[in-house]
């Protein structure tokens, strides 16, 4: 390799190429595809990122392609879906697939199975959530009620009741951010 000033060659250079984003069609089942969007989505991980931890690992991707059963895998019914992902995930995936000679879509489908203890853990969390919520919007309720009082014994215009009226506004907002990210989340009780 010439010698040149510029820092973007050399080595550097080719661990970038890993990081490129590429698009690639796979053709999976919809427990596959909600899965992937369902954990995207819901802990806010890209599907990219995603993509790169649950397929990256070479060793774990190669004791995973020797359980997979191709007759298992094809009466799977299966729909074409598009993604982005790694320049170095999709090299993964490929080398495996040509070791084994198994389809990739195969390897895709069955490293998002690992997903579903990750999205099991979310669903009991999540019903933990909307019971401690519940609890929330009764304090929340009793918060409103004494500031309600407050105003009928000071007014309005008091100091205690303008910094009281305050916390209320807070509470209030947490309270419907709570409510909507419950509210995004129950796609969990249907998984």
């Amino acid at each position: 390799m010439p010698k040149t000033d510029d820092p973007f060659l050399g080595p550097a250079m080719f661990n970038l190429r890993g990081k490129q984003s590429v698009r690639a069609t796979f053709k999976l089942s919809q427990k596959a595809i909600d899965s992937i969007g369902l954990v995207a989505i819901h802990l806010g991980i890209k599907q990219k990122s995603l993509f790169d931890h649950i397929i990256e690992d070479m060793a774990a991707l190669d004791d995973l392609a020797k359980t997979i059963r191709i007759r298992q895998f094809n009466k799977i019914s299966r729909r074409q879906k598009t993604f982005v992902l790694s320049r170095k995930t999709i090299d993964a995936l490929s080398a495996i697939s040509e070791a084994y000679d198994m389809p990739r879509d195969a390897l895709v489908e069955y490293s998002v199975k690992k997903l579903e203890s990750v999205i099991m853990a979310e669903k009991l969390r999540h019903i933990e959530r909307k019971k401690l919520y519940r609890q929330m919007a009764t304090h929340f309720l009793a918060g409103e009620a004494l500031y309600k009082n407050a105003i009928g014994l000071l007014g309005k215009d008091d100091p205690f009741c303008q910094r009281f009226e305050k916390a209320v506004a807070m509470a209030r907002k947490t309270t419907q951010e709570v409510d909507e990210f419950l509210e995004k989340s129950k796609v969990l009780e249907d998984f």
